[in-house]
């Protein structure tokens, strides 16, 4: 068993006065042991320590310390400490076995909650299980290059100063905020300068965030349709009521009415989620027209369009605008590594106090340290060639997923082209339901996920969601030869729910 290291003060009973004060401590040191809060092979405190702490002589300590060490409670190694013995005697166990049993616990009244807790629902985090085909949403981890990431951290860390460990401003680091900036304006077409970047701790915040500041209870919220279940949660949490507007080839479908009396309208415009679709020139154009004319303010999230295998670049909503009606979203967690918890909001001008003064009064500002080292690994480069290098990688496993599906899944799945992203989205033929289709391929240890999950309303997208930039060209291949045989088996299948587990 590893060791732990105890060296936080210990917190004893208090002294009984008619007992010598080595007993005292002998007794509340073995309880300490019996009810397991100082765990075996945990260290004791130093006895100077302990003698401090609790103004003894010091060899009152030591005779505490040496009676349990006779009766087999603790043990010394030479240079090193005393320590809680890993086996303890046997009579310990019948001292455990006769603990009291706990108090019952007095009824009290119903706990008080808000609306909004009421409201609220879960966000599975991703499960720790190991990628498989054909697992969404995430990058190749395994290909991140760590060594390299810590010793950047490593150099950071070495130039730590005091003001550094005093914090920054509630938008963020000062230099990642320029970096973030200069890295949209190049790649993405974005407008914005350093001091209209704000640094959060991913998407999730980042909706959160926005929804707070301009979206009341039984405001209207515009979203796609099927979209991000994220976005759902929050505006659903504030109590909003969703629009959802359905899509076609070329995005978000807008009538004149799509945005009437609606607060925020959130879209997912470089590769629609979950369909890929690249939302089109025109499209664009008509919903920034549409925003301007209803006051609406656009959210537009920019989650993995850094990976584009095919087309010309489309510039990012918020560079097409000219009346400040767009904030512009997006997360290191899809390019880097999810646990990496930093993303961004691109602000208009007159909104920065506001958002400023909400993160001050919340989380003050994202962790500094993991700004800096992001900042350091941006700037130094290693972020334009890791994104270089995972884009051929990812383009690879899209070819191979394509052709492997045309060998063996016609007639039963046809997969769209996919022109960015970490997914691509395949359609079922013969009358193949979605969920039965799910289930059917988990058995054989393939990881799909139905449209019908996104979806609204009755009118469900016959589909699964397959990603391919996690796992590599071997699974890949293993996936749609077990895939084939699950959709066969489905085929044949009722219908059924699919219970989706975690992102």
């Amino acid at each position: 068993m590893a060791k732990r290291a105890t060296t936080f003060e210990l917190a004893l009973p208090p002294k009984d006065s008619a007992a010598p004060a080595y007993r005292w401590l002998y007794a509340s040191l073995r309880t300490a042991i019996l009810e397991g809060r100082l765990h075996p092979a945990s260290l004791l405190p130093a006895t100077r320590d302990l003698a401090r702490q609790y103004r003894l002589a010091r060899g009152t300590i030591v005779n505490a310390v040496e009676q349990l060490k006779s009766e087999g409670y603790v043990q010394a190694r030479m240079g090193s400490g005393t320590y809680v013995s890993n086996t303890l005697p046997d009579e310990l166990l019948q001292v455990r076995s006769s603990a009291k049993p706990p108090l019952p616990q007095e009824k009290t009244k119903p706990r008080r909650i808000s609306a909004y807790a009421k409201r609220v629902q879960l966000f599975p985090a991703f499960s720790p299980r190991p990628s498989r085909a054909f697992r969404p949403n995430l990058p190749a981890l395994d290909l991140f290059p760590t060594t390299l990431w810590a010793q950047v951290a490593a150099r950071r860390l070495r130039k730590v100063s005091t003001s550094f460990l005093l914090g920054c401003d509630a938008l963020g680091y000062l230099p990642l905020r320029q970096a973030v900036a200069d890295y949209l304006s190049s790649s993405r077409g974005v407008n914005g300068t350093p001091d209209q970047v704000a640094i959060v701790s991913g998407a999730q915040e980042a909706l959160d965030l926005v929804a707070r500041l301009f979206v009341n209870p039984g405001d209207r919220v515009c979203m796609e349709n099927p979209g991000y279940i994220g976005a759902t949660i929050v505006f659903e949490s504030l109590g909003a009521k969703i629009s959802y507007v359905p899509l076609d080839q070329e995005g978000m479908k807008l009538r004149e009415s799509t945005l009437r009396n609606a607060r925020l309208v959130y879209v997912t415009p470089g590769h629609q989620f979950p369909l890929g679709i690249t939302m089109s020139l025109p499209r664009r154009l008509q919903l920034l027209e549409s925003a301007r004319k209803s006051g609406t303010l656009i959210l537009e999230d920019d989650y993995d369009s850094e990976f584009r295998y095919s087309g010309r670049p489309v510039p990012a909503l918020q560079g097409l605008d000219r009346c400040g009606q767009v904030l512009f979203m997006g997360s290191f967690s899809k390019v880097l590594f999810p646990s990496l918890r930093l993303g961004y909001l691109v602000l208009p001008s007159d909104l920065l106090d506001r958002f400023s003064a909400t993160l001050s009064s919340t989380r003050r500002h994202a962790p500094l340290m993991e700004q800096a080292i992001l900042s350091d690994f941006i700037t130094a480069g290693h972020f334009g060639r890791h994104l270089r290098r995972m884009r051929e990688i990812y383009a690879e496993r899209l070819s191979v997923l394509l052709h492997s599906a045309k060998q063996n899944l016609a007639g039963l799945l046809e997969i769209s082209g996919v022109e960015a992203g970490l997914q691509t989205v395949g359609w079922l033929k013969r009358g193949i339901n979605g969920e039965s289709a799910a289930a059917a391929a988990a058995k054989r240890n393939v990881e799909v996920i139905p449209l019908s999950v996104y979806q609204q309303g009755n009118a469900a997208a016959k589909g699964l969601q397959l990603g391919f930039a996690a796992v590599d060209t071997k699974e890949i291949r293993r996936g749609v030869q077990d895939l084939a045989i699950a959709l066969e088996v489905a085929r044949k299948t009722p219908q059924r729910r699919f219970h989706p587990t975690s992102p």
